[in-house]
């Protein structure tokens, strides 16, 4: 039986309303507290969940302090049905936010602790954080009060013409999801496409790779493109790698000194550039007979592709001092040009000088 509104309810909800208010600071409070200790662990996964537990809980409380006083009033029938749905959906939809933000995160958490898997690719993230968010959804049209088959029928329907419309876009998302499932670039390495873009590769999201230019640009690469083109990954199998740099020095020179210092200098980059490789052997290998020099390759080892710059610069300068020091000479390429004058038999026209030139 239905009665009439008295002060007492009023001062019940009131109570039950300022409970709730209280409560959800005091728990705001705790989870700060938490979230500084939290924040001290080698686990990522503990600042994840109170940060969104954080959410939750004071939207918790606040709606049983408004359930504590809808229950105090003399409501009817209908209005405290009405009243317990609505918290009801309030709660859903603060526990399904909360719920995305929590798995997202583990999953990234996760992601970023495994080298087997892509650190900062957030495709991984987005899928989670959208089936997530759609089931919450539909907890909460179900909640409501509305029917979800018509709509799962509906989309069971529709479900062709989206693909068909959004086939590009599905297309990047499954090539994205297969580029890292298969390991073959992930997050942070160093790519060349065979189109001539090379880069970091920043975020494999689900629609593009963003690569990183040494020049600091990004380029956005479809991931279908992506999947789909020859690439050389120079992160994979390992990050240190070779390079060479080609030398050459006059015929007189006397290779064994040459091959000694060369090696010598070698050896001196390796061991105090930053980047380079201190247990790299020196290499050095003769190859070429050229037209004013003889030509020889020297391998030098390197940590990181980016690198490399720094280490050809360091070696090119020490390399000179020490030739220069040592007496090896590095010739330039030398031209001798004759110009006979008058008419020589198998000119193109009388009279115009021809020219006979020889190489050093």
């Amino acid at each position: 039986m239905e009665r009439s509104l008295v002060l007492s309810d009023l001062v019940v909800a009131g109570i039950a309303v300022a409970a709730g208010l209280v409560a959800a600071l005091l728990l705001r409070a705790v989870l700060r507290w938490l979230g500084e200790r939290a924040s001290r662990t080698r686990w990522n996964g503990d600042d994840v969940i109170v940060d969104a537990v954080r959410t939750l809980v004071p939207v918790a409380a606040v709606a049983s302090g408004l359930a504590v006083a809808a229950a105090a009033l003399p409501l009817t029938e209908r209005t405290g049905q009405n009243v317990t749905r609505v918290l009801t959906a309030l709660l859903i939809l603060a526990g399904t936010i909360t719920a995305a933000r929590i798995t997202t995160g583990l999953v990234r958490s996760v992601a970023q602790s495994r080298q087997g898997v892509a650190g900062s690719a957030t495709i991984f993230a987005n899928i989670t954080r959208v089936v997530v968010l759609a089931m919450g959804f539909l907890v909460l049209l179900q909640t409501l009060g509305v029917s979800i088959a018509p709509l799962l029928t509906a989309l069971g329907v529709g479900g062709l013409a989206v693909a068909l419309a959004l086939q590009d876009t599905l297309a990047n998302l499954f090539a994205g999801v297969h580029i890292l499932a298969s390991k073959t670039v992930r997050p942070g390495d160093y790519i060349r496409l065979s189109s001539g873009e090379e880069g970091y590769v920043v975020d494999i999201n689900w629609r593009n790779t963003v690569v990183r230019q040494l020049s600091n640009n990004l380029v956005i690469i479809p991931n279908m493109q992506l999947a789909g083109t020859n690439m050389t990954n120079f992160s994979r199998p390992a990050q240190d790698l070779e390079i060479s740099v080609q030398v050459g020095v006059s015929y007189d020179s006397d290779l064994e000194q040459v091959e000694k210092v060369t090696s010598e200098v070698v050896a001196e980059v390796m061991r105090d550039v930053v980047g380079a490789l201190p247990e790299h052997k020196p290499a050095v290998r003769f190859h070429t007979f050229g037209d004013s020099r003889i030509g020889f390759t020297v391998i030098l080892g390197v940590g990181e592709f980016s690198n490399q710059y720094r280490i050809k610069h360091e070696f090119i300068k020490l390399l000179h001092q020490r030739y220069r020091a040592e007496g090896i000479r590095v010739p330039a390429p030398a031209r001798n040009v004759t110009v006979v004058q008058g008419s020589v038999p198998g000119d193109v026209m009388p009279g115009i000088p021809r020219q006979r030139s020889s190489e050093d």
